[in-house]
């Protein structure tokens, strides 16, 4: 079996150390990056087998990065996993109340292979992502 290598794109140091113990316990190589900036750099210097993306994160948020990847020819088949805590539809009301660019409706649009709403658990995770390269 080829090891496939994982990147892990998660502003939480906590839990992005711990979706890579777990991945690494299921066979899969792993790297982490901390942001969107980070993580795009790592992806154009060694494309990832896939990729698990958080979608709160400064500097570029998860949806921006996921847009990149799938309008990059080169990048595009790159499976992506959006993980976030948003997991409800936002209403008019909600907008009205805290306007906010997490939205399950953001996420859809993004071309996401899937997504899975936190707190996600490793085994989740690493289904999924044995899901996507089958």
């Amino acid at each position: 079996m080829v090891v496939k290598r994982v990147l892990v794109i998660d502003d939480d140091p906590d839990f992005n150390i711990v979706v890579q113990k777990y991945l690494k316990k299921n066979g899969f190589e792993v790297e982490g990056a901390y942001n969107g900036v980070e993580g795009m750099e790592k992806i154009q210097q060694n494309p990832p087998d896939a990729i698990v993306l958080d979608v709160m994160m400064p500097e570029k948020n998860g949806h921006e990065l996921c847009r990149e990847l799938k309008e990059d020819p080169q990048l595009a088949d790159i499976p992506v996993i959006l993980l976030t805590s948003v997991g409800r539809r936002v209403t008019s009301a909600d907008i009205d109340v805290a306007p906010t660019n997490y939205s399950h409706y953001d996420s859809m649009c993004t071309e996401a292979d899937d997504y899975l709403e936190k707190p996600a658990s490793g085994q989740q995770i690493a289904e999924a992502i044995k899901r996507l390269m089958d």
